[in-house]
């Protein structure tokens, strides 16, 4: 079945199962890698993408309910600018990684958490992290980072806003 997926401002036609996990259809088919296969369960959130902005796990998500959506994945956050999104230069900040293989997942987890909600408090971050895991971890920075990005993110806006850079 010909599926037309558009992820990161592009548009995909693909012809696949319309069953198959939008995980692979995003690595196999479109060759975006940045998006983790880690449980297959919607267990880790490796998998985390955007569907229309809000965070989904990719590995149980069928490709068809995608059919037509706005998909953003780790490799679309990037600013028009090319500039690292300010999750993504918290994580680096605040030097986050450490094996790095849940960091697409949870800064995409932690892209939506922001966009939803500017300022969360600590609780809010642990809520919607919490389908996160990270083997190493680092859950301590990861907090520290959302808050980092949520400052700039916040401090951006009142410049914007006002027009002052």
């Amino acid at each position: 079945m010909m599926i037309t997926l558009n992820i990161n401002g592009e548009t995909h036609a693909v012809d696949v199962d319309p069953a198959t996990p939008l995980l692979w259809v995003i690595r196999e088919q479109i060759g975006l890698v940045g998006t983790k296969y880690g449980c297959g369960i919607a267990q880790c959130g490796a998998c985390t993408v955007h569907l229309n902005g809000a965070a989904i796990r990719s590995c149980v998500t069928p490709v068809q309910a995608a059919d037509g959506q706005q998909i953003t994945t780790i490799e679309g956050i990037r600013r028009n600018d090319g500039t690292l999104h300010p999750v993504q230069q918290a994580w680096i900040d605040e030097q986050i990684p450490q094996c790095g293989y849940c960091q697409s997942g949870q800064i995409m987890s932690a892209t939506a958490l922001l966009m939803e909600n500017p300022s969360p408090s600590g609780e809010d971050i642990d809520r919607a992290m919490s389908g996160n895991v990270c083997r190493c971890g680092t859950y301590g920075r990861i907090r520290k980072g959302i808050e980092r990005a949520a400052i700039v993110m916040a401090h951006e806006a009142v410049v914007e806003d006002t027009g002052n850079g």
